[in-house]
C-alpha cells in the first residue's frame, strides 16, 4: 500500500483541476529507493504541459503525474482533459517495478479523475502529439479525422 496522505498531494491535485489557478500539472516521486511514500516532487504550469512534466521524470525512478491537457478541435474549439501519467523508468529494480502497480490503486484514489491513463517508460511515450491522439480517440466523436491525426 503506498503512502499518499500528505496533504500537499491533494492541494496540487486541486489547483491543477481548478480552472482558476495555474498550475498545470503536478509529479509524485518515492521518498526514497525502498519507500512507499509518495510526495509531491514539483508542480508546474505551461502551454505544454505534458511535456515539461516529462523533462522532470528520470529513468532511475518510477513516478505519477497528473496533467491538464488542452488541445484544438477545430479552428474555434479547445479541450481541455486530464491525463494521469505513471512512468516506471528503464532502470528502475523490479520490486519497485512491482510495486508500483499495486501503488497506481492508491494513487488513483487520490488523483481521481482522469480521461485517460498513459503507461510510460521513456520520455518519449509523453510526446504531446501522442498524448493528443490518445484523447481524441477516448474523446469519442472525430469528424475531421483528417486534420487531426
Amino acid at each position: 500500500m503506498a503512502d499518499v496522505k500528505d496533504t500537499a498531494i491533494q492541494e496540487a491535485y486541486d489547483k491543477v483541476r481548478s480552472d482558476k489557478d495555474p498550475a498545470t500539472w503536478l509529479l509524485l516521486d518515492y521518498d526514497s529507493p525502498t519507500s512507499n511514500k509518495l510526495t509531491l516532487t514539483k508542480t508546474g504550469e505551461g502551454a505544454n504541459s505534458i511535456e515539461e512534466l516529462a523533462a522532470e521524470l528520470s529513468d532511475d525512478k518510477a513516478s505519477f503525474g497528473y496533467v491538464r491537457v488542452k488541445y484544438q478541435n477545430d479552428e474555434q474549439s479547445f479541450r481541455e482533459k486530464f491525463v494521469l501519467v505513471i512512468f516506471i523508468g528503464s532502470n528502475v529494480k523490479v520490486m519497485r517495478r512491482a510495486r508500483v502497480s499495486v501503488h497506481a490503486a492508491d494513487v488513483k484514489n487520490v488523483l481521481r479523475t482522469y480521461s485517460i491513463e498513459v503507461n510510460a517508460s521513456s520520455k518519449d511515450d509523453l510526446k504531446e502529439s501522442n498524448v493528443v491522439s490518445q484523447l481524441r480517440k477516448a474523446g469519442g466523436a472525430n469528424y475531421n479525422r483528417s486534420n487531426f491525426t
